[in-house]
Formats: C-alpha cells, structure tokens, sequence
C-alpha cells in the first residue's frame, strides 16, 4: 500500500510541474527551465525534437545560458524519482552532445558542475519509485547515465564520424608518426571503454519492451558504431608502426591488441542481439573483426624476443610480467609535475614516460650536425691512419738524464695541516746539503 502511494505521488508531482510550465509559457514566460520541464514529462511519448531546436536557438544567441542549463539539468534529474523523466534527462543531453560543436562551453559548464559536485552522472544515485518494476528501470538508467559520464571526458562522437570520410595525410616524419601512435595509444582504450559501457546498457526485464528504452537504445548502438569503426581503423595503425615505437609502447599497444581480441566476441553477441531484437537497420551494423589466438601468441612471443634484444638478464621484471592479462594490465596517466607515468600492476612496475622521450629525441638528430669527440687538426698532407702509425713507431721516445732522476727521487710529499683538503698535498722538494769537503 506505501509503495502505491509513493508512485501517485511521484506521478502528481510530475504532472502539476509540466501543467505549471505549460501555463507559464502560455502567459509570455520563456525560460530554460520551463523548456526542460516541458521536454521531460512523465509520459511514453518521444523526446521532441522541437525543444532540442530551441535550446540549440537559445544557446546561439546567449553563451551565457550555457551556465543556466546546467543548473536547470541538474536540478531536474536530480531530483526526480520518475524514470521516464530520468531517461528523457539524459536522452536530452544525449542529443545536444551530439548538436554541439568540441569547443562549444556546454561541454565545459557540464564539467564544471560536476567536479563542484553539483550532479554526478557516475556514480548515479537515482531511484525510481514511479513503476511497478523500479530495479530494471534503475538499473538501466545508471548504465546510460555512467555512459554518457565517459562520453563527457571523451573527444566528440560527431568529430571521429567526419574524419571517417576525409582521408588525413599520414606523417612522414619518423619522430612525428611516433607521436601520433603514441597519442593513438591513449585514445584507443577510452574507445574500449565506451564499447563497454554501450554494451552494459542492455535493458532486461520490463525495460527492454519499453518504447523510450528502446529509442534510447537506437542512439546508444548508433554511437557504438561510430566508436567501433574509428576503434577498427585506428588499432590498425598501430600495428602497422608497432615497432617502430619504444618497447614500453610496444607493451601497452600489445595490451590494447589483446583486449580488442576479448572484446570482439563480446560484441559480436551484443550486436547478435539488437539485431534479434530490431534495433536499428541490419545494414548499419560494422563488420565486427575477430582476432585469432594463434596472432596473439604470436605477438607475445614476439614481443618477448624484443625484451631478450632490449634488456639486460639482470633486470628484476620479465616479459610475462608485462604481458599480462587485460585485468592485469592497466595503464593509467598520472600527472605529477608535469611528467607522465605508466603503472603495470601486475608487478608494481613504474615507467617512466621520460623514457620514451629520450629515445625519441635520438631520432630526430642529425647527425651529420654533430659534432665528433675527438677532432684531429687539418693539414695539408692527407695521411692514412696506417701511415700515422708507422711514424708514431719511429718517434724518438725522451730519455731523462741522471740529474732529473735523482731530483725526483728526492722529492716526497709532507702533510699540511692547513690544507684544504686533506686528501691533496702539495709536493715539496727536500734537498739533502752534503758536507763540504
């Protein structure tokens, strides 16, 4: 009987805060939170696409509703306990993430309120109290919103589709084509983890025959496409210049390599399933590349060839230490003091990325400009390192007379005790006076 209660309430409330919207703009008021309200209402309806074109409207005219947006989604996804007002919430940022330009400031003002703790999309709190099967709805409702968490620390979604279709000229500079790959080496697992977390928002229960859930689902997968074709294009790249980069490079590519081989089988399912299910166009599906085993065992013994050629038998790590399992091997970027640092936790291994500028730097010399460590002086004469040798041979070597050998004999060295360092004496001449005869 609580739990009946709590739901007509949760309804009533929804429903008198769109009535009270809808009257307001009626009257002559036009504001972004009467516009979201308006956008989110507690019913099986789509998301309309009208609001989004006048939020996009408002936002070209004034930068500054950027900042009134953000507190206006926060304040209404936060305190809902309505999950079709959640889900319209995030479909709603969904859809201006993908309207607005990179360096647009939404993205900006959405960061900001969230590391001022404001909202936080992971972990979500919400609850759903408005349905009869609340932990389904829920449950979807943090995987979408723990999706749209990473897809906010991410480069834009629309960006990698336009760079699908314009073909960019690849570098010809060795030094240059190491460090694209080794910004390719950063990119991809964010890519990985989005994969992830697309295919953790698979509703079950009462949620996947919802109409909303499945329509969020549409614009999920689609974005899934997207990240998995770059994923597909950019991993071949690497392979391609796998070693041409510093061994440490090597081991997080081989890393990346490893765990597209898991994940392909897992997406493979995933997308087995939407299609069962007709989400989206059979035709818009990628071609899903499965890697075999048989490469991955090749790579690693390969790679393990390389550490036997690169390091030293007394190092304390091995190769199996690095070339450990995707739950292993985790690299993860911490800054401190500028400087960058790789951890492999499978051995508590610290590489520095220092390291890996050092080597790089030795490409990019010339060493045609350098200059040698030992210079012989020109001359006219252009003699072989033969004929230097035979004359050094001819040389007449000083022979010291017996005056200067019994000089030096007498010489010996006394302690100052006012010396600087006691470990440096002066040499003093002792000169022994003979009696006169």
């Amino acid at each position: 009987m609580q739990k009946r209660l709590r739901q007509l309430f949760t309804r009533a409330k929804e429903r008198s805060s769109v009535r009270y919207a809808k009257a307001a703009t009626a009257a002559g008021f036009c504001d972004i939170d009467l516009i979201i309200i308006k956008a989110t209402t507690p019913d099986d309806l789509p998301l309309s696409e009208k609001y989004v074109s006048e939020l996009l409207k408002i936002f070209s005219i004034s930068p500054s509703s950027f900042h009134r947006f953000a507190l206006s989604f926060v304040r209404r996804f936060g305190n809902t306990h309505c999950w079709r007002v959640a889900l319209k919430c995030l479909l709603l940022l969904h859809r201006l993430l993908h309207s607005l330009p990179e360096n647009s400031p939404f993205r900006t003002e959405l960061l900001w309120a969230r590391a001022n703790r404001l909202f936080s999309l992971y972990p979500c709190h919400f609850r759903d109290e408005s349905s009869a099967n609340p932990e389904d709805y829920a449950k979807f409702i943090r995987s979408y919103a723990k999706l749209l968490n990473e897809a906010l620390d991410c480069v834009s979604l629309d960006s990698k589709a336009t760079c699908n279709e314009e073909e960019v000229p690849e570098p010809e500079d060795l030094h240059d084509k190491r460090k694209e790959v080794g910004t390719l080496i950063e990119v991809l697992p964010q890519l990985q983890s989005l994969i992830d977390r697309v295919m953790d928002c698979r509703p079950s229960g009462a949620s996947a025959r919802n109409f909303i859930v499945k329509i969020a689902m549409k614009h999920i997968i689609r974005d899934s496409f997207i990240c998995y074709t770059t994923y597909r294009r950019e991993i071949v790249l690497v392979l391609d210049n796998l070693f041409q980069m510093p061994y440490r490079s090597c081991i997080l590519a081989f890393g990346i390599y490893k765990k597209a081989a898991m994940q392909a089988n897992q997406l493979c399912e995933f997308y087995d399933w939407c299609k069962a299910s007709g989400f989206c166009g059979v035709n818009e599906y990628p071609f899903v590349d499965r890697v075999p085993q048989i490469h991955i065992q090749a790579l690693e013994t390969l790679l393990n060839g390389m550490w036997q050629l690169t390091e030293s038998p007394s190092s304390t790590s091995s190769p199996s230490s690095l070339l450990g399992s995707p739950s292993t091997l985790t690299a993860t970027l911490t800054e401190e003091d500028g400087d960058y640092k790789q951890i492999v936790k499978k051995d508590i291994v610290v590489i520095s990325y220092q390291w890996e500028k050092f080597e790089e730097a030795g490409f990019g010399r010339d060493l045609a400009s350098e200059r040698a460590l030992i210079q012989f002086e020109e001359s006219e004469n252009d003699n072989s390192w033969e004929d230097i040798l035979d004359a050094s041979v001819d040389l007449p070597m000083p022979c010291p007379s017996v005056a200067q050998r019994d000089a030096t004999q007498r010489k010996m060295q006394l302690y100052n005790p006012q010396a600087v360092n006691p470990f440096y004496q002066p040499w003093y001449t002792y000169t022994h006076n003979h009696p006169s005869s």
